[in-house]
């Protein structure tokens, strides 16, 4: 992967700020149907489908905007987490985020496919909601966990 479209490391530590309140929201408010806070608002739409309603392209909609600023914050923490170099970036970092991002799409897809065949209804709405997300979350978990377990075992060996 090449370094130039990586962030400096400084944005790890924002990514961080920003990922983990905006996932503990994201919890907070699936726990409650995705009702929490009430920030609603008129905002911009490029396409908007009201159950039941008309379809409508490039107006204005009043929205409840807490889910949206809860994914947006965690999106970008999430990317500034994962696409920032780590104080050493060398090769070895290079190719275990490379494998990691290789390994964190196939098994999202994966669990995306069981999710297609065995998961129906509005159930499966859920997954494709919280499938937004997963790349990400297993990129990061595996990423940091092979990081970990390898300076580990450089500093037992020392």
């Amino acid at each position: 992967m090449s370094h130039k479209l990586l962030l400096p490391n400084k944005y790890k530590l924002i990514g961080w700020f920003l990922l983990i309140p905006s996932t503990i929201l994201g919890i907070y408010l699936s726990f409650n149907n995705f009702n929490g806070f009430d920030i609603t608002v008129k905002t911009f739409s490029l396409f908007s489908d009201e159950l039941f309603g008309k379809t409508k392209f490039l107006t204005f909609v009043q929205a409840d905007l807490t889910n949206t600023i809860v994914g947006v914050l965690f999106i970008i923490g999430a990317l500034m987490v994962s696409f920032s170099k780590e104080k050493n970036e060398d090769e070895f970092i290079a190719n275990l985020r490379l494998s990691s991002l290789l390994w964190a799409v196939l098994v999202n897809y994966f669990l995306l496919l069981i999710g297609f065949l065995f998961i129906y209804d509005l159930a499966f709405i859920n997954v494709m909601t919280y499938n937004m997300f997963t790349v990400l979350i297993i990129f990061i978990i595996r990423f940091n966990y092979i990081l970990y377990k390898n300076n580990k075992m450089v500093s037992d060996e020392k």
